[in-house]
């Protein structure tokens, strides 16, 4: 896609510090560096996000987090790692080209993401969810 900025590091238009590139996938660091060591790793070929996807190109990016994550890990002694993708504006995606952030996490960094249900909510959503995914399985939707 002309206008995408991911689209433009992916191809060289425009500069990305770069960690890894074979013929599918590419990941270099993230401009914002949330936390020290933040990478993007993102498919070749332009999908705006999750729902655009195909399940080869999705093979081909997370084929490649283990060993990012790892290297990250090692250079950084990192105490753990959080994978993130965000689908629409709503929930805060901003470049629209499928992404995973790949955010070191170390001991004390303030970045926080916190959760709670009770049973009777989560059983409620399985219910509303499964109704669904046999539909969205056979292409109904």
């Amino acid at each position: 896609m002309s206008d995408c900025i991911f689209c433009k590091i992916a191809t060289g238009e425009i500069p990305g510090h770069k960690l890894y590139e074979d013929d599918h996938v590419l990941a270099f660091l993230d401009i914002s560096q949330t936390t020290k060591g933040h990478a993007l790793v993102i498919p070749k070929n332009h999908a705006k996000d999750i729902y655009e996807m195909t399940a080869e190109d999705m093979a081909h990016v997370y084929s490649v987090i283990p060993s990012l994550a790892t290297a990250l890990k090692k250079t950084f002694k990192c105490s753990g790692l959080n994978l993130v993708n965000n689908n629409e504006s709503a929930a805060g995606q901003t470049v629209f080209h499928y992404h995973v952030h790949l955010i070191p996490r170390y001991e004390n960094d303030n970045f926080r993401i916190k959760f709670a249900s009770t049973e009777e909510d989560l059983a409620g959503l399985k219910a509303q969810i499964l109704s669904n995914l046999g539909s969205v399985q056979t292409g109904e939707l």
